[in-house]
Parts: C-alpha cells; sequence; structure tokens
C-alpha cells in the first residue's frame, strides 16, 4: 500500500505544474522529441529536461534516445491509478450526496418539528 500511495502521490506532485500539465497535453498527440516539447515552453532546455525528469519519475512518461534523438512518450497507466483514485473518491461523494437528499427529503415528508416555536 504504501508503495502505490507513494507512486500516486508523485503522479499528483507531477501534474500538480502548468508546464507539466502542458507537456503532456503535447504528448498525447504521439511521441515527441525533446527539443520540440520545449519550443512552445518559455523556458531553457536545461529547465524543461527537468520538467521531463520528474515526469519519468512518477510513470507519466517514458523516453528512449536514439543517436542524439531523446524521444518521449506518455504513459497512461500511472494516469489510470490517479483516474481510479479520483473515481473512487467521486463515487464516495456520490453516495454521501445520495443519502444526504433522502434525510432532506424525509425531513421534507416529516414537516417542520424540531426545533420549531409555534
Amino acid at each position: 500500500m504504501l508503495n502505490k500511495a507513494t507512486a500516486l502521490d508523485q503522479t499528483f506532485q507531477a501534474l500538480a505544474d502548468s508546464t507539466r500539465r502542458a507537456i503532456l497535453a503535447e504528448l498525447t498527440r504521439g511521441p515527441s522529441s525533446v527539443s520540440k516539447l520545449a519550443r512552445p515552453l518559455a523556458m531553457s532546455l536545461p529547465a524543461v529536461m527537468q520538467h521531463l525528469a520528474v515526469l519519468e519519475e512518477s510513470g507519466l512518461v517514458r523516453s528512449e534516445k536514439i543517436g542524439r534523438v531523446r524521444t518521449c512518450r506518455i504513459e497512461p497507466k500511472a494516469l489510470g491509478m490517479a483516474e481510479q483514485w479520483i473515481s473512487q473518491r467521486r463515487l464516495e461523494w456520490e453516495r454521501h450526496f445520495d443519502r444526504l437528499g433522502e434525510y432532506l427529503e424525509t425531513l421534507k415528508k416529516e414537516g417542520p418539528s424540531y426545533g420549531s416555536r409555534k
């Protein structure tokens, strides 16, 4: 469980940065070289490499170097883990809201009683 939590923490930490989300958005279009990923970003190539290192450590991105070109691609498994965690929380909250809705309907049907003055 600890390793899973650590991996999930790394995933959310990586997703917390807008630059890394922009890189991931670009990679959803397909594999890309580091230099191509860096072009639209207003930062140095070493800064982009640091962002890519965080994404790789979290498992969101994989890269390979062929010759002088490093190509990155998205790894959907890590995103799936984050999506699963969010979906579980959403289901829990929906159940809470359903129970709250049922309780409020019960109060409506019973009418004013507790705490009301006549």
